[in-house]
């Protein structure tokens, strides 16, 4: 055993190196650098030493308390590994000792072979354990996230049919002699209603919302006037209603670099929340290329206006003065998500009385 121990201590750099060769096959390895394909190796490499040394299980327990599995575990899901090839690298390794011996002529059966699997079952075991388990938080994670994404994004639309259905009632019910007509405006009034509350409680229930990087994106050249032209035409029942006008004021040959789906719901966000705030007056949604290629979009209405105690808060999930209006302090969050995914700027100017200006900058495709 202390053959062995000398023989892997003097050989370590040798077995490094042999190790990251066949490691290098795995997929998810292939681009490491060298410190981060180590990680903890070389230290599991002296902990083998040390257990062949001692040479007993209790001894070799103790060793494995202060090893560090778990921290690969975590590590290698972060570096995009599978399980398969976490427990792979470790068996790679264990071959590269086994390896060793056999040109040496020593063998590995009996107390030598025990105390090897020893380490290594117990490195793999701990190292898997937490892997899978943050793997399975962050998938967790992502569709809490998703979905409050989507519960979100589904206010809006249903706001629209919402107050829509109002606008029939008030201007159809009286006028038409025919009583089914009332009763199917009732009966899609109070289907609307209670897909908001199940909205509104898929929100609640799902407040996991972060700002890390989530959201994978699928960036193309998206024409920004039409895709904003159909966001005015879809909201306007909204706006219409509280007699704000809505104003595309976009440059109809505009292309911006982007997330089209994204986009959607970050221009929807802003837009939403400045007609809850302008009750009566004018949203003008606008946009213009930026000198080192990038697009500024950007949304300003004349209505309430933010305190400047607040404007540091605003993006804060759950963070809201709307809540008797419905609002749940979302929207701004999820902009603010959305436009850190694409790597891009926002700011905000605001006076109470007077209205604000959210603007976000996208950078353009040559400088990805």
């Amino acid at each position: 055993m202390e053959v062995l121990a000398d023989l892997v201590e003097r050989n370590r750099e040798n077995i490094l190196v042999r190790w990251r060769h066949q490691v290098r096959a795995l997929p998810s390895a292939k681009d490491l650098s060298i410190p981060t394909l180590n990680d903890h190796v070389p230290a599991l490499l002296d902990e083998i030493s040390l257990a062949f040394r001692r040479n007993s299980d209790e001894s070799i327990a103790e060793v494995l308390a202060n090893g560090t599995p778990p921290e690969h575990g975590l590590q290698r899901l972060h570096n995009g590994y599978l399980i398969e090839e976490v427990v792979a690298e470790y068996n790679l390794l264990r071959g590269c000792i086994h390896d060793l011996a056999s040109q040496h002529q020593i063998n590995l059966q009996g107390k030598p072979f025990h105390v090897m699997n020893l380490v290594f079952d117990s490195a793999i075991g701990l190292a898997v354990q937490t892997f899978s388990i943050n793997r399975a938080l962050e998938v967790q994670r992502r569709r809490e996230e998703y979905l409050s994404f989507v519960a979100h994004d589904l206010r809006t639309p249903l706001n629209a049919v919402a107050l829509a259905s109002k606008v029939l009632e008030a201007t159809f019910t009286s006028a038409l002699p025919d009583h089914r007509a009332a009763r199917m405006i009732k009966v899609l009034q109070r289907n609307v209603q209670s897909m908001s509350a199940l909205v509104a409680k898929v929100i609640e229930e799902n407040d996991n919302l972060r700002t890390e990087s989530g959201v994978k994106l699928e960036r193309r050249d998206v024409d920004l006037w039409p895709l904003i032209e159909s966001m005015v035409y879809d909201l306007n029942p909204v706006a219409g209603t509280g007699s704000t006008r809505l104003l595309n004021d976009v440059p109809e040959e505009l292309v911006i670099y982007a997330d089209a789906d994204l986009l959607r719901r970050m221009m929807q966000n802003l837009i939403a929340n400045a007609i809850m705030h302008t009750p009566q007056g004018e949203v003008v949604i606008g946009a213009a290329p930026t000198p080192d290629g990038g697009v500024e979009c950007w949304v300003s209405d004349n209505g309430m206006g933010i305190s400047k105690d607040r404007l540091d808060l605003i993006f804060e999930k759950f963070e809201t003065e709307t809540k008797e209006m419905g609002g749940l302090g979302l929207g701004l969050a999820i902009f603010k998500t959305f436009v850190e995914a694409h790597e891009g700027t926002l700011t905000v100017d605001s006076e109470v009385g007077r209205g604000s200006r959210f603007s976000f900058i996208l950078p353009g495709r040559a400088q990805r």
